[in-house]
């Protein structure tokens, strides 16, 4: 049977490209449309000292020009060859600073030519900001004064982020460490007009190159001259002040990473080499890993791979790895090796091991610890030596850290230990601060250290600001967020710890920023960003907490309109992501919050309650299991959570059980449409940028650690281009043109839709121009809520339902 499959699969593959038909963009009704178009809530980043923050206003749906703009695909990158940086569709358009104390507004004056090409990024001292503005030309580095504004442009040179951050501020706040493009690389390459031969690759025995299917990979050897030429920085040292010019540190190179040691006279950097690789992205490239002096001189090769394709699934690299600088030493480094030859398949009684080395780095690296399970990281406390170690145990899906002192190793104690997705137990994450030497540690207060914390609970989310002594693992709560409100915290003000900056909204009001006394509770506010959507203020939302059969607890959030009348029936549209679980206690517990503000944005399910819709968010679709084995019941887990979901809502009388639909993006839409192929519960589905045949991602995918061939039965069972003439309620198949997502190949949607046709079943594939995972561009943003829409008034039977 598995042969006869197999054989179809081949032959299917074989087909020509579909072809379809193209016409002009849609739009949704003009309330909507107006929503879409209302401007997004600015980013903001907090000061290195606490007593700014910066506001980035953006434009989040840039038109369709802008994406259409030419980019390459190279080594899994999109590259701008314009401006020779990464793709970027975001459209910055202002930004200003707000001094907490005085409430003093500063506006960063930009050139009047170029654009502002990323948020700026703070100096240590908290004075100025440097910002990349794009130009005709490339990209220029500017700094802004944050107490006046004004800016101005350092050098000539041109910035170069293909390959990571284009700069980084050093600790005195006077110089950076720049990316840039080097002086004299001539123009560049051309491919060739005509090939010089095949594109051969070769494999042997004794190699297992299980990867992703990764895509935007290099394809040929005009590709990879391209890639060199666009990704080739030259490192330099400069001064903020325009005075002298650059320090060029090194030679240029495909640089991908580079770090100062704390004491700013060593740099840690991480260099791609040829070979390239056509079957995996650019961070899997031949490199090496050195030290530099201030000088940039090698004073040490610390280590160099070849192409590592061959990474055992779900493990890491056998060699050096996760070189760090350890806080509160001028210049020591750590790195991490694997000791199960980096499989966790193995059996072994530690994992990895830490060792040591520090500077003048002429001697041999020092043996620390070993870890029984695999090194997930560090958090620096502000006593030397002293940190917080993570290690994560895969057999279990469990996470423990450990309170250590790296000089006494046996003597850690465990400070939390709790599965990855154990909501309810998540201590949150610690609150860093800089030191004097501008090395970020944790904030503390003698042994008690400040987290910020989710406060996951049965109620939903109410978030905290926490002391925890790291010693004896005591909590205490500082601040919890208010009932029938979510608020969370944003950073203390000033360096004292009287008042905090937090972020608040409830059901009626929009996110804004507070300053809040910790003593009187007493609230401040700093900003007053209104309601976008005031007609759907009156929008009744509530959490929903239901069982499955099979006695695991599911949740979700519930939308109805505001004109919602009880005893009304409506049509109903379930929006879901199944995610992974080892038990059923940690999958049943809820997540999020009924208080937060309801935004409209993008192509958010949401907006089918402007259309007189019941809405059920965030319906929890849980998968639990043995995590080796638990997609051998994908199907018969979600098809019962999405019955027990419509089971609860009908038994409170708010829907009509004929009238359903259900969408998902990505894995949801693989959810999507395994639901109509295995199930008769609902009306029509909406899958977006999904994958529908798993032997295109035969080494896994999402949580899935079996290949196709260790699990032939699962991946065909689970695909729903297999059971395609299973899928008897109408299908709506919506995939951007341009999706760059590891297994989420444009095919995927076009060979399901193609499967529908052939067994006479009823489909309809949109195909977005320049789009990628995710949709950006106005107009796809409002034809994607049209076609929606529509999808759902022809095939969910809405003509009972009058709209609002």
């Amino acid at each position: 049977m598995q042969t006869k499959v197999l054989s179809f699969l081949f032959a299917l593959l074989l087909l020509p490209a579909l072809h379809y038909g193209q016409s002009g963009y849609k739009q949704p009704s003009a309330n909507v449309t107006a929503i879409v178009a209302a401007p997004g809530t600015p980013s903001t980043r907090v000061s290195p000292t606490n007593e700014a923050i910066l506001f980035v206003e953006y434009n989040p749906y840039p038109g369709i020009t802008t994406l259409a703009q030419p980019f390459l695909r190279l080594a899994g990158l999109r590259i701008n060859p314009a401006l020779n940086s990464r793709q970027n569709t975001t459209e910055y358009t202002a930004a200003h600073v707000h001094w907490l104390d005085g409430d003093k507004k500063v506006a960063l004056e930009l050139p009047a030519t170029g654009q502002l090409g990323g948020i700026p990024q703070w100096s240590p001292d908290g004075r100025q900001l440097a910002l990349e503005i794009n130009t005709s030309e490339g990209v220029e580095l500017w700094v802004a004064d944050a107490g006046t504004g004004k800016s101005r442009r350092i050098g000539n040179f041109h910035l170069n982020d293909v390959l990571g951050s284009s700069f980084s501020w050093l600790h005195d706040s006077k110089h950076l460490l720049v990316r840039m493009i080097p002086s004299g690389r001539g123009p560049a390459p051309k491919a060739a007009p005509v090939p010089t031969g095949p594109v051969i690759e070769e494999t042997a025995p004794g190699k297992l190159a299980q990867v992703r299917t990764y895509q935007d990979l290099l394809t040929n050897s005009d590709d990879e001259n391209s890639f060199a030429w666009y990704a080739t920085s030259q490192l330099a040292l400069i001064t903020t002040d325009g005075t002298g010019a650059p320090q060029l540190l090194g030679q240029p190179g495909l640089h991908t990473d580079a770090e100062w040691s704390p004491d700013e006279q060593y740099l840690l950097v991480t260099t791609l080499q040829r070979p390239f690789s056509y079957s995996v992205p650019y961070y899997y490239f031949s490199r090496k890993d050195e030290v530099w002096d201030r000088k940039g001189n090698r004073v040490r090769m610390l280590a160099e791979f070849p192409v590592t394709d061959d990474i055992p699934r779900q493990g890491v690299v056998s060699g050096p790895r996760d070189f760090e600088w350890q806080a509160l030493y001028p210049a020591r480094l750590l790195w991490v090796e694997a000791l199960d030859g980096g499989d966790p398949t193995n059996k072994a009684a530690f994992r990895d091991k830490l060792l040591r080395l520090d500077a003048p780095f002429s001697g041999e690296a020092v043996d620390v610890l070993k870890m029984k399970e695999r090194f997930s990281g560090f958090d620096w406390t502000g006593t030397k030596d002293v940190a917080l170690l993570t290690e994560y145990d895969r057999a279990r899906r469990w996470r423990t850290t450990y309170y250590i002192n790296l000089n006494e190793p046996a003597n850690k104690t465990v400070l939390f230990d709790r599965s990855i997705r154990d909501a309810y137990g998540d201590p949150g994450d610690p609150i860093l601060t800089y030191t004097t030497g501008g090395e970020r540690v944790m904030l503390q207060d003698g042994d008690w250290a400040w987290f910020e914390a989710s406060g996951a609970s049965p109620e939903g989310d109410f978030p905290r600001l926490d002391k925890i002594n790291l010693k004896t693992g005591q909590t205490e709560t500082v601040y919890e967020c208010p009932a029938e409100t979510y608020e969370t915290f944003v950073t203390f003000a000033g360096q004292d710890r009287k008042q905090i900056v937090t972020n608040r909204q409830s059901r009626t009001e929009p996110p804004n920023f507070f300053m809040v006394d910790l003593k009187t509770r007493a609230h401040r506010a700093l900003t007053d960003f209104k309601d976008p959507a005031p007609q759907l203020t009156g929008v009744q939302k509530q959490l929903v907490t239901y069982t499955r059969p099979d006695g695991v607890p599911l949740s979700g959030t519930l939308y109805l309109p505001p004109d919602y009348k009880p005893g009304q029936k409506l049509p109903l549209f379930i929006w879901a992501y199944p995610r992974e679980y080892s038990d059923p206690s940690t999958a049943g517990q809820v997540r999020g919050s009924q208080h937060t503000f309801t935004y409209y944005r993008g192509t958010s399910p949401l907006f089918f309650v402007t259309q007189g819709y019941a809405v059920l968010d965030n319906a929890t679709m849980p998968v639990v299991g043995d995590p080796e084995t638990m997609n051998n019941t994908f199907v018969e887990q979600i098809v019962a959570s999405g019955r027990a979901a419509i089971d609860y809502l009908d038994s409170l009388g708010y829907i009509d059980r004929s009238r359903v639909g259900v969408g998902g993006h990505s894995y949801g839409a693989f959810m999507t449409a395994n639901l109509l192929a295995h199930s008769d519960d609902y009306a029509y589905g909406i899958a977006r940028s999904g994958a529908y045949n798993r032997s295109l991602t035969p080494f896994g995918f999402q949580s899935e650690r079996r290949s196709f061939w260790e699990a032939q039965e699962v991946y065909i069972r689970v695909s729903p281009f297999m059971h395609a003439e299973k899928i008897n309620e109408p299908l709506l198949l919506i995939h951007g043109e341009a999706d760059n997502n590891s297994g989420t190949f444009p095919i995927q949607s076009e060979r399901l839709f193609q499967a529908i046709k052939g067994n006479g079943g009823t489909a309809r594939l949109v195909m977005l121009p320049h789009e990628s995972h995710g949709y950006r561009a106005r107009e796809s943003i409002l034809h994607v809520l049209a076609e929606m829409f529509d999808w759902a008034d022809q095939y969910g039977n809405k003509a009972e339902v009058e709209r609002p």
